[in-house]
């Protein structure tokens, strides 16, 4: 955990009683003036939240999968679009916080173009935060859940990104600095297309693009959208860990192998830009 980044966070237990005092590092753990301590991994990442969280999120497995198919490169396009996008919206100041950040590899990416910025990756799957934590030295990393609130300090961030995960807007735009904006980026209608028709996996909502503007909607204000396609070329064992790393696989794997030796499949993805609503 990097000092100039734990400065930014705030206790999550004093936050649900109204209060938001700051966090400071001592030995293998980190602790607010309250006497709140939070340990840290020896991974490297810091545990905040409070209690027993609703759900785990990814598993061993699908982490494993997603790193594998992430490494490979197939999804760099997307790293390239949210770098572009980050460079663009990115105010020069705070934080740039990750909320449902996974591995780390998207973040890495957008730091990567931002040579002075620090990183906060936030995910409620302990698998994907022993990785975040290493996928770059300014990434800091935390255990945190989206929907309980995030330990963050009022406007401490520039950037809020969410990629393929849960959306708190009420919280993204707390967290934001007033000339900060909020990346999101969502799969696009024919994103897999041809996997879904071929092994059945779940489909893209086409009104997903209205969804995230009325969950958004109060706090935030569209200000660019792109949309950005690649065409890959998988094997089985490539389509094995596309598939493992998605929502499909809480669902029940599909059977690849009914596939042919070479798969050609339509990656499709958005990038959304939001300000904060005055």
């Amino acid at each position: 955990m990097n000092a100039s980044v734990l400065r930014w966070l705030h206790c999550p237990v004093c936050a649900a009683r109204g209060a938001r005092n700051p966090l400071d590092q001592g030995g293998y753990a980190v602790r607010c003036p309250a006497g709140h301590s939070f340990d840290i991994a020896r991974q490297g990442y810091v545990n905040l939240t409070t209690g027993r969280t609703p759900h785990s999120g990814d598993t061993a497995e699908m982490v494993a999968a997603r790193e594998e198919f992430l490494t490979a490169g197939h999804y760099d396009f997307v790293v390239r679009a949210l770098g572009g996008a980050a460079r663009t919206a990115y105010p020069g100041m705070g934080l740039i916080v990750d909320a449902g950040a996974g591995t780390g590899r998207h973040l890495a990416g957008v730091l990567a173009g931002l040579p002075d910025a620090e990183g906060l990756a936030l995910d409620v799957s302990k698998p994907a935060l022993r990785r975040a934590a290493r996928a770059d030295p300014r990434i800091s990393a935390a255990l945190a859940d989206t929907w309980q609130g995030l330990p963050v300090a009022d406007g401490a961030a520039g950037l809020v990104l969410n990629v393929f995960a849960p959306r708190n807007g009420a919280e993204f735009r707390r967290v934001l600095r007033p000339d900060g904006r909020l990346l999101v980026v969502t799969p696009e209608p024919d994103h897999l297309r041809e996997l879904v028709a071929a092994l059945g996996l779940l489909t893209v909502d086409p009104d997903k693009p209205e969804k995230i503007a009325r969950s958004l909607g109060g706090h935030f204000t569209e200000a660019a959208t792109s949309t950005h396609t690649a065409v890959l070329t998988l094997g089985r064992a490539e389509t094995a860990a596309l598939i493992g790393m998605g929502p499909s696989a809480w669902h029940g794997r599909a059977d690849p192998g009914a596939l042919p030796e070479r798969t050609t499949v339509t990656a499709a993805v958005r990038v959304s830009t939001w300000r904060p609503s005055d």
